[in-house]
C-alpha cells in the first residue's frame, strides 16, 4: 500500500484555516448525503490525509494531525499515514475518540471548523458542547470547504450519469404506493413532512437507480415529501427520456442545488401556534429529516424549533424487503454462487495443475468476467478483497494493479466480493486453501464456521436486535480467547447499497434500536485475522423469516433465518472433530443444496461440476478420526 507524503496539502490546509480563522478543522469521510461509499470528487479525507479505507475522520491542528478509524483499518491506516499523522485506534482502551480529542485541542479558546454539508445535526450538537467543556471557542460551520480549494484543479469532476427507471418485476411496488405508505405515517405522527437526504433512500422510494457513486447505483439528489406533494431535486442532465413519464404529474422536479433555499422556505411556511406568555411561538408541525441528514440542511430548514429529527422512516421500509425483491435475491444469490463455485475451480487449476503466476489483480478480473456473463449483471458492488497469505489479515484490503502480491498456493487466499443485478445485491466472502494449512488456520477456520453455522440456526422472538444476537457468532472464538474487530453483520439493498441500515449484527449501539424483522436481508460474517500472517472470514447473507416453534412463549411471532448465498465452504479448512453433529448436519444439508441449486450451471463445464462435486461432498466424524 502507497503512503502519500502529506506535508505540502497540510502546509496549504492550514493557510486556509489561518485565513478562515479557524485553529483545527475537521474532514469526515461522508459526502453531503452521509454515503459510506462516496464519488472519488468527495474523497477529501483520503486527499488530504493519504488514507483510502471507506471509515474515519481527520481532524487537523495548526501543529498536528490525526486520523480516526475503527479496527477494520487499524492496518491498513498504519501503513498508509505518513509521520504527519498520529493514527486514533478508535474503540481502544484509552484512546479518545476523534470528537473528544478536537475538544482537548480546542482547550484555550481555539475555534473549530467544519463544513456543515459533511457533518449530521446531531453530530455537530454533541461536538460544539464537547468544546464548550473544554473551553473551547465554538464549532463553526464553513460554507466553502477548505480541502476543495487545496484540491484544486486535480479534484475529480462530479458525475453527471443518466439515471434510469427501475422495472416494477425488480422493484416489487410501485413507487406512488411507497410515497402514500410514508404520507400515512407523517399524517399519524403529525408531522408537516420528510426531507430525504439519504441517496439509496431516493432511489428506492421512486424506484429508480443511477450511477454517481462507484459500485452504488444511486444518484446526486434530495426529495421531500408532504401531504400533498413530492419533490424530486435532481439536475436536469440526469434525466433520461423514461423518468418523466415515469414520474407523471405526481412528483415534481427541482435543481439539486435548490434544496437549502427550498428548505428554508419550508421552514418559513408552517404555520405557527400563537405564543404564551413568556415563550416563543412555536410551529404546529415539524419536517422530519433523518438523524444523518446535515447540519446544513437542518439549519436552513430553522434548526432545532421547525425540525425534528427521526430514524428515517423510508429507510426502515427499505430494509423490509417484499416477496419479488427477497425472490430476486434468490435468484441473482444463486447465479453468483455459480460464478464463485467456478472462478476458485479456475483458480486452483490455473495454481496447481498449471503452475500459473496470477497476482490478486489477476484473480479479482477473472472472477468480475465469470459473473458478467451472468443474466441481469449490472457490476460490481464494491471493490473485490481479493488477499492471498499475510493480506488476508487486512480486513478492507483493497490490491493495487501493478502493486499487490502473487497469490501464494501453499497460503490462506481470502475473496470477499459481490456484484450488483437487476434483482439484488451480492456479497459473498470464502476463504480457502489449496495447499496444506496450519493447524491454526484449520482452528481458527472452524471456529469461525461454527459462528456462522450459530447465526444462521438462531430462534429468537420478536423485538430481538442484531446488538442481541451478536454473541452466538462470536461464542466459540471467545472461548479460547480470540475475536475479531468488526461487526458480525450489515444490512444489503435490493439491486442498492451493499450496506444498508438500520439493521445489522454487531456491537454498534444503533443495532441495538432497531429489531429485526421478517424481510430484512443481512450478512453473516465473523472472522479471524493474525496480522502479518493469515486472515479467515466466511460470510453468507441470510434473510430473516418466521420460524415455526413448539410453543408461543407471551404469543409472540418467533423469527430464524433462510440463507441465500450458494457457495461451498472450504474441506480443506475444517477441522470436523471440532463440529457438534447439528453443525456437521447443517454443513452437509447446505452444501446438498448448493450442489442442488448450482450444478445446472455447469453442464458443459466439467473442471467446476468435479470442483462442486468434491467440495459438496458431505463431512463425516469418521474421516477425521484418523488425521
Amino acid at each position: 500500500m502507497e503512503t502519500i507524503n502529506t506535508t505540502e496539502r497540510l502546509r496549504s490546509l492550514r493557510k486556509l484555516m489561518k485565513d478562515n480563522n479557524i485553529d483545527i478543522y475537521i474532514v469526515p469521510s461522508e459526502d453531503s448525503h452521509q454515503s459510506e461509499y462516496i464519488a472519488p470528487c468527495d474523497a477529501r479525507r483520503e486527499f488530504i490525509s493519504g488514507f483510502s479505507g471507506s471509515a474515519g475522520t481527520a481532524v487537523i491542528t495548526n501543529e498536528k494531525a490525526a486520523l480516526a478509524t475503527d479496527g477494520r483499518y487499524f492496518n491498513q491506516a498504519s501503513k498508509q499515514l505518513d509521520s504527519n499523522w498520529h493514527l486514533l485506534k478508535q474503540g481502544l482502551e484509552d484512546v479518545p475518540t476523534w470528537q473528544e480529542w478536537t475538544a482537548e485541542q480546542s482547550e484555550g479558546n481555539h475555534s473549530v471548523g467544519v463544513d456543515p454539508r459533511l457533518i449530521t445535526a446531531p453530530q455537530a450538537r454533541k461536538l460544539a458542547e464537547k468544546i464548550k467543556k473544554k473551553g473551547g471557542a465554538s464549532l463553526v460551520g464553513i460554507k466553502e470547504n477548505l480541502v476543495d480549494l487545496v484540491w484544486g484543479d486535480e479534484q475529480p469532476s462530479r458525475p453527471n450519469e443518466k439515471v434510469s427507471v427501475l422495472d416494477l418485476k425488480y422493484a416489487g411496488k410501485k413507487f406512488e404506493e411507497k410515497i402514500e405508505d410514508l404520507r400515512k405515517e407523517l399524517d399519524k405522527k403529525k408531522s408537516a413532512g420528510l426531507i430525504i437526504s439519504m441517496l439509496d433512500e431516493i432511489a428506492w422510494l421512486f424506484n429508480l437507480r443511477g450511477n454517481d457513486i462507484p459500485y452504488n447505483p444511486v444518484f446526486f439528489s434530495y426529495a421531500a415529501v408532504t401531504p400533498t406533494t413530492a419533490t424530486l431535486y435532481i439536475d436536469a442532465s440526469k434525466l433520461s427520456k423514461d423518468l418523466i413519464p415515469h414520474l407523471g404529474d405526481s412528483v415534481k422536479i427541482r435543481p439539486y442545488g435548490a434544496i437549502l433555499d427550498d428548505a428554508k422556505a419550508f421552514g418559513d411556511s408552517l404555520e405557527m401556534v400563537d405564543p404564551i406568555e413568556g415563550k416563543p411561538s412555536m410551529p404546529k408541525k415539524k419536517f422530519w429529516i433523518s438523524t444523518k441528514a446535515s447540519w446544513a440542511l437542518s439549519l436552513s430548514l430553522g434548526g432545532e424549533e421547525k425540525v425534528e429529527e427521526v430514524r428515517s422512516p423510508v429507510g426502515d421500509a427499505k430494509a423490509i424487503k417484499n416477496a419479488t425483491e427477497l425472490e430476486g435475491m434468490r435468484a441473482c444469490h444463486t447465479r453468483d454462487g455459480a460464478s464463485l463455485s467456478e472462478y476458485f475451480a479456475w483458480l486452483e487449476e490455473e495454481l496447481l495443475v498449471k503452475g500459473t503466476k496470477l497476482d490478486e489483480v489477476q484473480g479479482a478480473d477473472k472472477l468480475e468476467e465469470i459473473r458478467s456473463k451472468k443474466e441481469d449483471f449490472v457490476g460490481l458492488s464494491f471493490d473485490t478483497i481479493s488477499s492471498t497469505g499475510p493480506n488476508a489479515a487486512v480486513v478492507h484490503y483493497k490490491p493495487e494493479r501493478g502493486n499487490c502480491s502473487v497469490i501464494d498456493p501453499k497460503a490462506v487466499y481470502l475473496c470477499d466480493s459481490g456484484a450488483q443485478y437487476l434483482d439484488g445485491t451480492t456479497d459473498t466472502t470464502r476463504t480457502i486453501h489449496f495447499g496444506e494449512p496450519t493447524e491454526m488456520e484449520r482452528k481458527a477456520y472452524t471456529l469461525v464456521l461454527k459462528g456462522v453455522i450459530a447465526i444462521d440456526r438462531a430462534i429468537f422472538p420478536k423485538g430481538t436486535s442484531g446488538f442481541a444476537i451478536d454473541t452466538l457468532a462470536r461464542q466459540f472464538l471467545w472461548r479460547e480467547g480470540l475475536d475479531y474487530r468488526h461487526g458480525t453483520g450489515h444490512g444489503v439493498g435490493s439491486y442498492l447499497n451493499v450496506h444498508e441500515g438500520p439493521i445489522g449484527i454487531g456491537t454498534r449501539v444503533q443495532y441495538s434500536e432497531v429489531p429485526l424483522s421478517i424481510g430484512n436481508v443481512l450478512s453473516d460474517e465473523p472472522g479471524y485475522y493474525e496480522d502479518g500472517k493469515f486472515g479467515i472470514r466466511i460470510e453468507n447473507m441470510i434473510m430473516a423469516k418466521e420460524a415455526q416453534t413448539n410453543h408461543h412463549f407471551g404469543d409472540k411471532p418467533w423469527l430464524g433465518f433462510e440463507h441465500v448465498t450458494m457457495v461451498p465452504m472450504c474441506r480443506k479448512l475444517i477441522d470436523g472433530k471440532m463440529l457438534t453433529v447439528e453443525e456437521r448436519s447443517w454443513l452437509n444439508e447446505y452444501h446438498q443444496t448448493v450442489y442442488d441449486k448450482t450444478t445446472g450451471f455447469f453442464e458443459k463445464d466439467e473442471r467446476t461440476l468435479k470442483w462442486l462435486e468434491r467440495e459438496t461432498q458431505p463431512i463425516h466424524v469418521m474421516e477425521f478420526a484418523l488425521s
